[in-house]
């Protein structure tokens, strides 16, 4: 069974502790606790094949960024999150993805641009458009999501497996030949 390694990253509040709880164990987080790191596991079906992701729930708060470069240089495919309700939020993800890409040492990195909290609108501030242009510069998918509606949730995952699956194929196994010996 192929493993994935996707990682959640975006500032603190944004709600991708939210989205990912919503996404492995189907239920909604209301109250707001911050994150050190959580690492998840969830078997799937994607792209008709069991697969086994293994999600970090990244801390958003500045104070654990040493640790980032390491889950960067681990992590396969990248969430990055801002919450619809605030532009520092969005504009703090830049940094972000300047520095998985310098990590990872190339341009092709597996990403998508998720703009959460699609259920307030009457609270937005970051523009559906903005969320769009950014992605189209950045060459990523883009969804917009609510852990608290479950609204996009699991897309934003299977759509991340299928970008690593684009990027790095698993490579066929190889069939043992027959060395002709007979053991006992």
């Amino acid at each position: 069974m192929r493993e994935y390694k996707l990682v959640v990253l975006g500032s603190g509040g944004v709600g991708k502790s939210a989205l990912t709880v919503q996404f492995v164990q189907g239920i909604f987080v209301e109250k707001y606790d911050p994150t050190i790191e959580d690492s998840y596991r969830k078997q799937v079906e994607a792209e008709n094949q069991q697969c086994m992701l293994e999600i970090l729930d990244t801390a958003g708060t500045e104070q654990f960024t040493a640790m980032r470069d390491l889950y960067m240089k681990n992590g396969q495919g990248f969430v990055l999150v801002y919450s619809i309700t605030s532009q520092a939020s969005f504009n703090d993800l830049t940094d972000l993805r300047e520095q998985i890409l310098r990590v990872k040492d190339t341009d092709e990195v597996p990403m998508i641009l998720v703009g959460n909290k699609c259920d307030l609108e009457d609270e937005r501030i970051v523009t559906r458009e903005q969320g769009e242009l950014l992605s189209r510069q950045w060459h990523c998918s883009f969804m917009e999501t609510s852990a608290r509606t479950k609204i996009n949730v699991e897309n934003i995952f299977f759509d991340l497996v299928k970008q690593i699956n684009r990027k790095t194929p698993e490579p066929k196994k190889k069939k043992k030949k027959n060395s002709g010996c007979i053991v006992l």
